[in-house]
């Protein structure tokens, strides 16, 4: 069994760290947050009094971090506290330039690293069903892998350094534009006196099939994951959306490529959380459509 440097123990990494710990490592975690803190105490991590000290005898050090700035900021310190040959795998949703400007860094300390953001949001994280999308060299990650396998439903190797950010923006530029059509459907089929259920059962059988639809519906009582079921208590709250539509957005603008309907989900994204939608999940944009269809 190894032992693992983790640093970010909010609500993706506190669940990530404790099926590490459950696997048999010895987790050793640190975060700014108190309570993060007896979370993680409570999963059996062995919490530290710095970020550095958490990585100090580490053979893997994980990040999950809320942006690249924080990400850059701390990789100074862990790459001067790390032990020789520590394997670096951030998992935050970072900037593709940000994850490539991490690498970089820590090859010039003389350490490997990996980019590995995921998906599958709060409920994967706790389940260990989340999705890798990696970035960086072959033998570097399938030296990670038996690691992320522990926490991930699907390890996917995307490339090279920044190519798991990469995949990470696309898939998720794709998701906001497929709920904000689901919604704009579901809001439409009640305005014509449809069910849930009956549009759900044709959708979920045909052309409009998607894992907005058919996964992760935004009206009650139609798939069992949904947050409608639960008020929208966000799995994949609508800042995060939000910040992973505008790295789309950042990294479109920066490569030519027209995406407008990506440009203009995260300008709705943006609206309805400047207008309440912030705590929400990102699939209750379904009641502003509600509300602007009146």
């Amino acid at each position: 069994m190894a032992v693992i440097g983790f640093i970010g123990l909010g609500n993706m990494g506190g669940p990530m760290a404790a099926n590490l710990v459950t696997a048999g490592h010895e987790v050793h975690g640190f975060d700014l947050v108190p309570a993060a803190l007896e979370a993680a105490t409570a999963a059996g991590v062995t919490v530290a009094d710095s970020a550095a000290a958490a990585v100090r005898d580490a053979e893997f050090v994980i990040t999950m971090l809320p942006s690249g700035k924080h990400v850059l900021g701390l990789y100074a310190d862990l790459l001067a506290a790390a032990k020789a040959d520590a394997l670096f795998i951030d998992s935050s949703t970072i900037d593709v330039a940000d994850a490539r400007q991490a690498a970089e860094a820590a090859a010039t300390a003389g350490f490997p690293a990996l980019d590995a953001p995921v998906s599958g949001g709060v409920g994967g994280a706790a389940a260990g069903t989340l999705t890798f999308m990696v970035g960086g060299g072959d033998a570097d990650f399938e030296r990670a892998k038996p690691v992320l396998d522990i926490m991930g439903g699907k390890v996917i190797h995307c490339g090279q350094a920044g190519a798991g950010q990469a995949a990470k923006i696309c898939n998720n530029m794709l998701l906001g534009i497929t709920m904000i059509g689901t919604c704009e459907a579901f809001v439409l089929g009640e305005k014509l006196g449809l069910t849930h259920r009956a549009l759900f059962d044709v959708m979920a059988v045909s052309s409009g099939q998607s894992w907005s639809v058919t996964t992760y519906a935004p009206v009650p009582e139609v798939v069992p994951a949904s947050p409608a079921n639960r008020d929208y208590q966000p799995g994949f709250a609508v800042p995060l959306m939000l910040k992973d539509l505008d790295l789309a957005k950042n990294a479109a603008e920066a490569n030519a490529v027209y995406t407008e309907l990506g440009k203009q989900a995260a300008e709705l994204y943006r609206r309805f959380s400047e207008n309440g939608g912030s705590g929400l999940d990102f699939s209750a944009i379904i009641n502003d459509i509600r509300e602007r269809s009146k």
